[in-house]
């Protein structure tokens, strides 16, 4: 498994390429699509999937641009599909944008799989900075959107946030892994399991 995080979206979101065998995924697309084309233009990649970990615009705000040049299909949890077409829920209309998306082509639930690139991914729904948080679990990669960071955890205060959620969340779901479990979140530097134990 490779991975390419590329750390400059809107509010510093990181949107991450994870592939293998010239195909692999798209996880969160708030990175402008430019950006993102020149990795896998570079790396000759292609992309099957574009993943979304929750439904705020830092990391949704060029979803429907990178499906139409990548030809991927979006996937989101069926707890936040609906957000994407209501400016309010996806937070555009917050910052003036008042963006309606395109629905996703195909909703989510827990434990559900998806491969691409021969890369056998896990679903893990993480409700609690949205209703419809998801983390992915690659091997031993862990993308926890807005979840979990380094030495911090998600905001609760927007939308549906929940706090005791994202606490459940976090300690029933994600620390249950391997301390060694490497975790890429959608904000800031990665971390592991392990490292975040501590807190929890």
């Amino acid at each position: 498994m490779l991975i390419e995080c590329l750390p400059t979206g809107m509010i510093d979101s990181n949107c991450y390429i994870v592939y293998d065998n010239n195909e692999g995924i798209i996880i969160d697309a708030g990175v402008d699509t430019s950006e993102v084309l020149n990795v896998l233009n570079e790396k000759k990649i292609n992309i099957k999937y574009i993943v979304l970990t929750h439904i705020h615009i830092d990391h949704i705000c060029h979803v429907d641009e990178l499906r139409e040049k990548t030809g991927a299909k979006v996937l989101v949890h069926k707890n936040d599909s609906e957000k994407l077409l209501d400016p309010m829920l996806n937070g555009s209309g917050f910052f003036g944008q008042k963006t309606s998306f395109k629905p996703a082509d195909r909703v989510l639930e827990d434990n559900d799989e998806i491969s691409a690139g021969g890369i056998n991914f896990k679903i893990i729904h993480t409700p609690g900075h949205s209703s419809g948080s998801i983390c992915i679990k690659g091997e031993n990669n862990l993308f926890t959107g807005d979840t979990l960071f380094k030495m911090g955890r998600g905001r609760t205060d927007l939308g549906d946030g929940n706090e005791r959620d994202i606490l459940s969340s976090i300690k029933k779901r994600l620390m249950t892994f391997d301390d060694e479990t490497v975790v890429y979140p959608g904000h800031g530097d990665s971390t592991t399991i392990g490292a975040e134990k501590v807190f929890y």
